[in-house]
C-alpha cells in the first residue's frame, strides 16, 4: 500500500508540475489570435514542452498505476494534486494562502490517510 501511495505522489507531482509549467507558459504568451506568429511562438515554447513531458509522465505512470492497483484506492489519492498545488501557488507564485485553505488541505490528506486503511 505504501507503493502505491509513493506511486501516485510522483504521478500527482508531475500533474501538478504540468500546471505549474502551463500557467507560466501561459503568462509569457502573447494575446491569442489566429496567426501565423501566434502558433508559431506556441509551438516553440519551452515552457509548453515542459508542460507537455510532465503531463506524458503523470499519464505514463498512471496507466502502470491502473494496471497494478485497485481504481477505488489509486483514484481517490490523486487529490494530493491539490496539496502540490497549494505548494507551488506559494512558492512558484508567490501567492497567500488563507487559513481555510490549509484546512481543507489538512481534511484531503486525513480522507487519503482513511482511503489507505
Amino acid at each position: 500500500m505504501f507503493r502505491l501511495l509513493i506511486l501516485v505522489a510522483i504521478q500527482t507531482a508531475f500533474l501538478a508540475g504540468g500546471q505549474v509549467l502551463l500557467k507560466l507558459a501561459m503568462a509569457q504568451l502573447p494575446k491569442f489570435n489566429w496567426s501565423w506568429a501566434y502558433f508559431k511562438a506556441v509551438a516553440t515554447d519551452w515552457w509548453l514542452l515542459a508542460c507537455g513531458i510532465s503531463f506524458g509522465a503523470a499519464t505514463v505512470l498512471w496507466l502502470y498505476i491502473l494496471k497494478h492497483f485497485p481504481f477505488s484506492q489509486a483514484y481517490p489519492l490523486t487529490a494530493l494534486g491539490y496539496i502540490f498545488g497549494m505548494i507551488a501557488a506559494i512558492l512558484v507564485f508567490g501567492e497567500s494562502v488563507p487559513f481555510t485553505r490549509w484546512i481543507g488541505v489538512i481534511l484531503i490528506v486525513a480522507g487519503c490517510m482513511f482511503i489507505m486503511k
